[in-house]
């Protein structure tokens, strides 16, 4: 498994990340200027009411240590690349859906570590890892961050290649996203069936309390039905790939990165009937 989690894993989500700045323009993070409350809501619900959610779900679900900072790790990571595909399913703005999938993943540099560091050191279980907030940050940066820098620059001075090549990279990126669904899984051959046991239902309430509380939120405060649908799926639709780097990386993977597969495993089930049912909403 060594080749896999130390070249492949970081190499596939540095692609994925490539793969979605190729996607992005100036436009996606000015937008934000011109539509700051729906904004605002979808950040808010993503980076503050998902982990909140995750912690309460921990803190009163039985379940082991381990997994429990593994549902931390999928409620901290941003939004999944697919969210803005579903979001056009369901008539929600897809636009908004672009912007907040590209700034919340930026800003995963700097929430990831946090919420991560936040979370041991409310579990009591900053013994279970020495992490350097620092070399975490780093670490991100270098696999999130660059690679959507190194997509817009592309972007920006190979226009013709990036709008052909985009296409081709979201659909190897989605092969990539599977792949590394699939290795994580066999990895844990032996145990995965007393691990989904454990963790299947806790990331399933997870992921649809999460999906039904964004979507009454952004009622509450955001601008129309289009962003509402939008900040509902990007609440529910989570970086998978992303959150298995940091499982393996920072945990050495094994019973916490179990969540992350379970989750990424129920989010495109359940999001697609989220979808079918919002879709007629006008």
């Amino acid at each position: 498994m060594g080749i896999i989690t130390d070249i492949f894993l970081p190499l596939a989500l540095a692609f994925i990340m490539f793969a979605l700045g190729l996607g992005l323009t100036g436009a996606d993070f000015l937008r934000v200027l011109k539509q700051p409350k729906d904004f605002l809501v979808g950040v808010i619900s993503q980076i503050i009411l998902l982990p909140i959610i995750a912690f309460i779900l921990i803190k009163i679900w039985p379940i082991s240590p381990e997994l429990a900072i593994g549902v931390m790790i999928i409620a901290a990571a941003p939004g999944g690349v697919t969210s803005n595909i579903l979001t056009s399913f369901a008539k929600g703005d897809v636009a908004l859906s672009i912007s907040l999938t590209a700034i919340i993943s930026l800003l995963s540099v700097i929430t990831v570590p946090f919420i991560i560091i936040t979370s041991l050191n409310l579990l009591d279980l900053n013994n279970v890892q020495n992490i350097s907030l620092t070399n975490m940050a780093l670490s991100m940066f270098l696999i999130v961050t660059l690679p959507v820098i190194l997509g817009m620059i592309i972007k920006k001075i190979l226009s013709n290649f990036a709008l052909n090549f985009e296409p081709i990279a979201k659909k190897i990126s989605i092969f990539l996203f599977v792949l590394v669904l699939i290795g994580a899984i066999l990895a844990e051959r032996n145990n995965v069936i007393a691990y989904f046991a454990q963790a299947g239902l806790i990331t399933l309430v997870l992921n649809v309390v999460m999906m039904i509380v964004a979507f009454y939120v952004a009622q509450l405060l955001g601008s129309g039905i289009a962003q509402k649908k939008c900040i509902a799926i990007e609440c529910g639709l989570q970086n998978g790939t992303l959150a298995i780097f940091v499982a393996t990386t920072l945990f050495g993977g094994g019973v916490y990165l179990i969540p992350a597969a379970t989750y990424s495993l129920i989010m495109f089930a359940t999001s697609l009937i989220f979808v079918f049912i919002i879709k007629k909403i006008d």
